[in-house]
């Protein structure tokens, strides 16, 4: 059955590599994009726009009501009228800055993009799955598993993106239902979440109401090849290949895994495996 796909931060990266693939399948494919000028010269997703099956919304996920008019615009792409799948990839360009290490603007890009996701989803049944992008080495104890000389990046170079993960799985957790631990999840500031009341916004979903969501931390993200695709491959003669990625919900202490491989996954889970990942935060590593 084809799928309605909206996606938020797809203009490259794992957002774009896992929409081509949805596209790939058949499925209906709408980007909300600050400049849809970004796809100009691509011509897989202009071939997608000609047939009728990618759609372009200029907009700005900071801007709540432009995240209302991609979840309208969305919806009306599938005879049903609802999306099917939310896929949040906002992740911003890092800059290096001397004291601060890589920085991104504004600072809570992420956490403040996904209230307005969330503060507008369409009150629909069944509800949207939705699917965010985080990252390893957040936590206490995820940052404790890393490798050694990736313990600097994450612990410094990486602070001030990794804080505003941090908030978005905060609110993540909130709507879920989620135990937080805030010794070992850590909190990400009044700054981060727009206000000590934060959890009183309006259309924010209640505690324990977000039940259709999936948590994807990956390891240090590479622009490597698909390895599960090279396993295929391997397996029908054409090469051994790479072995494909770990996927657990414990940490994994591993090193790094390519954008194109988290695509692989993501289509995977949306599509075949999401009774067994629905409601989970889950580490992708090779």
């Amino acid at each position: 059955m084809s799928q309605n796909i909206l996606t938020i931060g797809g203009s490259r990266n794992i957002g774009y590599f896992s929409s081509v693939r949805f596209l790939d399948a058949g499925h209906t494919v709408t980007f909300l994009l600050r400049s849809p000028s970004v796809f100009d010269k691509d011509e897989k997703i202009q071939s997608y726009v000609k047939s009728g099956k990618a759609f372009l919304v200029k907009g700005d996920a900071l801007i709540k009501d432009d995240m209302q008019r991609a979840w309208t615009e969305a919806a009306t792409r599938s005879p049903s009228g609802i999306v099917d799948i939310l896929l949040f990839t906002v992740g911003g360009t890092p800059k290096f800055h001397l004291t601060k290490g890589f920085v991104i603007t504004p600072f809570n890009l992420v956490t403040q993009s996904l209230f307005n996701v969330l503060t507008t989803m369409p009150q629909q049944q069944p509800a949207p799955k939705l699917i965010t992008i985080s990252s390893t080495g957040l936590t206490r104890t995820s940052h404790a598993s890393l490798p050694l000389p990736l313990k600097p990046l994450y612990g410094y170079f990486l602070a001030v993106p990794h804080k505003d993960k941090v908030g978005a799985e905060r609110v993540i957790a909130h709507c879920a239902g989620w135990d937080w631990n805030t010794k070992d999840d850590g909190e990400p500031g009044d700054d981060v979440m727009g206000g000590s009341e934060w959890k009183e916004r309006e259309g924010l979903p209640a505690p324990g109401t977000l039940k259709r969501i999936l948590v994807v931390r990956p390891a240090l993200l590479t622009d490597g090849e698909c390895a599960a695709e090279k396993e295929v491959e391997g397996k029908k003669g054409k090469g051994k290949g790479k072995p494909p990625y770990r996927v657990s919900e414990e940490e994994l202490g591993r090193w790094t895994i390519s954008r194109k491989d988290v695509a692989h996954f993501v289509f995977d889970a949306a599509l075949n495996r999401w009774d067994e990942f629905e409601g989970k935060r889950v580490s992708i590593a090779y």
